[in-house]
């Protein structure tokens, strides 16, 4: 087995220098008149609407996209004036609930904006309608506008505004004002629309009595009684983004009659690394309770049966003992102290609450890194919008150097579905979403599916949680081993894991999750294998995730992006007869900003990966031919997102193993390049530092080992290259954890 190696050096940064072309309609595409003024209406009819709403607010309007639409081309003729840019009003989007998938998306435009839209809609139609005296307007017409081979009186409309708001109006189906019906008689966590208005002064406006800031999660989140919730969607249905039950009844998991009374010991704590745990009571009655430091969150004077400590108790003892109580499942990370935090009697609970408390909880304990959830609901989550729970763990994560580990929820009888999808909250984009495989690797019967928001990619991978006979040994409250199954099973032992190479090793947790998500993949597929597995399956042993075989060089690098191109051009790639004897994958990871209220565009941040060989061009030959970059190319939103998982903040590109592979060619150039483009769906050009993880497997034609050669030429080319020694590494860590006494 080789060691991965740590490859430390330069990252080059540089703006984006490519200039946006003039705006066109796709080739053999028009625009007829009567299209321009069906828009023309809708917008007066949004007017109308809205000087009948008497709240001191700007108009919110809808605008339905033909399809999934990228930035470059939603509207920027219209709703547009001056600065203030379409794309910077955006408020909300969503899916339109049709067969074919497209863009909603929410403006917060002032009436004045929509009157100049309005205006300039008639400009565009008198210039088709007497200056090119036709009904309609095409791509060749639009190209020799702006080639200024086709001219009009200009004074009429400047050159630029009339192409882009005939472009406008190609991708759009109409505008309108979106209305939640809703007849929900219980406590709601409501979502509005942000109108820069304070939640306060909104309720005041609304005369909904009683309510306080307490009662907010933020400036745009918060809960209501049914009462309240009745009024406002009978005021102001318009400014409801989205809503849900405030109501969250625990998913239950499956367990076997199978006990056994089993004299199980462990010895006292050391300078073991703490996990955090957010889950149900715990027992201090069980063998391993000195591990395990617990607080009751929900009232400390409040006593609870044994019942509530069963789930929670049987989590943690697979993170404190597991590999003890399933000899099979040893991963070799030894035992980990848990801290050990209660925020539900195993009962219908409120998220509001378990909102607040898990804030409150990560922000008192920020020395904690690694925090398993095994915790889910029964209702499968919304496909325009994340749950509240998901979104406030992204937050968490964005914003402190943390992971969540999150159970990737089970089927239950109530929903009485064959395929139901994942619950809350396992639609959580920043952590990883742990689903359940019985051990020949075939997804567990209970198993619930992904996606999220119909695209990001949850579960992100599997591990054994137990299937019918073959349970997961965990300890329970009432002093036995008990054999369960479930997702909350297989979580903890990703945590374990996740522990390991972050705590132990020292590895970031943006390296620590690639590591992870990349030990699941495999040579035959790419991308994730099925909307219930994820990535794969993790191995149990953790010597195969920090190792690689003799015939694969595996190496990490890190850094931070700053600007839209971080890259290097220097990576030494081992050569043999003038040829490259390697195919090569590469897992990309980062923990973007997310946006609840932007709905399904949910992330802030994307970060598209490159990575191969330097061509006579001086362009990276990417393995997973990704062309997103070429100016050339013209590739849908859709197709982006499909095929190269645009806005997903974890990539995985690979190239196939085949049976009559060739080693590659070598250019001019004889390195390898990593570019990683960096862009921002809201802020174009408001790049903010952002840090990521990248693992990259080289695996060898023929089987030879090569990584001494690839160290001796890393090492030339000023490459500061680490093996990450465990033995080293774990020496290193029970030193640094030492306890020192000092005589008097």
């Amino acid at each position: 087995m080789n060691d991965i190696l740590l490859l430390k050096g330069q990252f080059e940064q540089k703006k984006n220098s490519s200039q946006i072309g003039a705006s066109n309609i796709p080739k053999g595409k028009k625009v007829c008149v009567d299209h321009l003024v069906k828009l023309q209406n809708n917008l007066i009819k949004v007017l109308t609407t809205w000087d009948n709403v008497t709240l001191d607010i700007n108009p919110l309007v809808s605008a339905y996209y033909i399809d999934v639409m990228a930035k470059s081309n939603r509207i920027k003729g219209l709703l547009s004036k001056g600065k203030k840019t379409a794309n910077s009003c955006i408020v909300g989007a969503k899916f339109a609930d049709n067969i074919k998938r497209k863009h909603i998306i929410t403006y917060y435009i002032s009436k004045e904006i929509i009157q100049e839209s309005i205006k300039k809609i008639s400009k565009a139609i008198y210039i088709i309608d007497h200056e090119f005296k036709n009904t309609s307007i095409n791509h060749d017409d639009l190209e020799l506008i702006n080639k200024n081979k086709k001219q009009y009186d200009y004074s009429i409309i400047a050159k630029t505004s009339f192409t882009n708001i005939i472009v406008d109006a190609y991708y759009l189906e109409k505008f309108d004002i979106e209305m939640i019906e809703d007849d929900s008689n219980d406590n709601r966590i409501v979502s509005i629309y942000d109108t820069g208005k304070s939640i306060v002064e909104l309720m005041e406006m609304l005369n909904i009595d009683d309510f306080t800031p307490v009662r907010s999660l933020d400036n745009t989140t918060i809960l209501l009684r049914p009462d309240q919730y009745k009024k406002l969607i009978y005021r102001a249905p318009f400014l409801i983004s989205m809503s849900v039950s405030d109501i969250s009844e625990l998913n239950k998991d499956m367990f076997f009659d199978l006990t056994q009374k089993k004299e199980m010991t462990i010895p006292p704590p050391t300078n073991e690394c703490v996990v955090g745990v957010i889950d149900t009571m715990f027992s201090q009655k069980v063998y391993f309770s000195q591990w395990v430091e617990f607080k009751n969150c929900l009232d400390d004077n409040l006593r609870f049966l044994t019942d509530e400590c069963v789930h929670g108790t049987k989590v943690t003892s697979i993170i404190v003992d597991g590999p003890s109580l399933n000899p099979d499942l040893d991963d070799g990370c030894g035992r980990f102290k848990v801290k050990h935090f209660g925020i539900s009697n195993g009962g219908a609970t409120s998220s509001f609450t378990i909102i607040k408390l898990i804030k409150e909880i990560v922000t008192e304990n920020k020395e904690i890194k690694v925090w398993n959830l095994s915790l889910g609901g029964i209702f499968e989550i919304n496909s325009n919008f994340i749950s509240p729970e998901a979104a406030i763990l992204d937050q968490i994560q964005f914003e402190n150097d943390v992971i969540f580990v999150i159970s990737g929820t089970n089927k239950t009888m109530k929903l009485n579905k064959k395929v139901q999808k994942i619950a809350a909250p396992a639609d959580s984009i920043n952590s990883i979403v742990v689903n359940s495989v019985d051990y020949n690797n075939t997804p567990a019967s209970y198993s619930r599916s992904g996606g999220v928001l119909s695209f990001y990619n949850k579960p992100d991978i599997s591990y054994y949680g137990g299937d019918k006979e073959q349970g997961i040994w965990t300890y329970s409250p009432s002093g036995e081993c008990v054999k369960s199954c479930g997702t909350s099973y297989a979580a903890p032992w990703i945590t374990r894991k996740l522990a390991y190479l972050i705590n132990v090793l020292g590895l970031t947790r943006e390296v620590a999750k690639a590591m992870i998500i990349d030990s699941a993949t495999n040579w035959k597929n790419i991308g994730p294998n099925s909307p219930l597995i994820g990535y794969g399956v993790v191995p149990i042993k953790i010597k195969d995730i920090v190792q690689s075989k003799d015939n694969e060089i595996k190496f990490i690098l890190n850094g931070v992006s700053e600007k839209y191109d971080t890259y290097n051009f220097n990576i030494p790639i081992p050569k043999t007869n003038n040829k490259y004897p390697f195919i090569a994958k590469a897992t990309l990871c980062y923990f973007p900003k997310c946006s609840r209220n932007q709905g399904v565009d949910y992330t802030n941040t994307e970060m598209d990966l490159h990575f191969g060989r330097i061509d006579n061009k001086n362009k990276i030959k990417t393995i997973n031919e990704n062309i997103q970059d070429e100016s050339e190319c013209r590739m849908y939103e859709g197709d982006a997102r499909k095929n190269y998982r645009k806005w997903d903040n974890i990539k995985h590109i690979s190239e196939l193993i085949k049976e009559r592979a060739k080693p590659k060619k070598v250019y001019e150039n004889e390195f390898w390049g990593i570019s990683i483009k960096t862009k921002e769906r809201i802020n174009e050009n408001n790049y903010k530092p952002l840090n990521f993880g990248v693992v990259i497997t080289l695996r060898e034609m023929n089987g030879i080992n090569r990584i001494e050669d690839f160290i001796h030429q890393c090492a030339f080319r000023g490459w500061i290259v680490n093996r990450i020694d465990v033995q080293n590494r774990v020496d290193i860590y029970n030193k640094s954890e030492a306890i020192l006494e000092f005589d008097d």
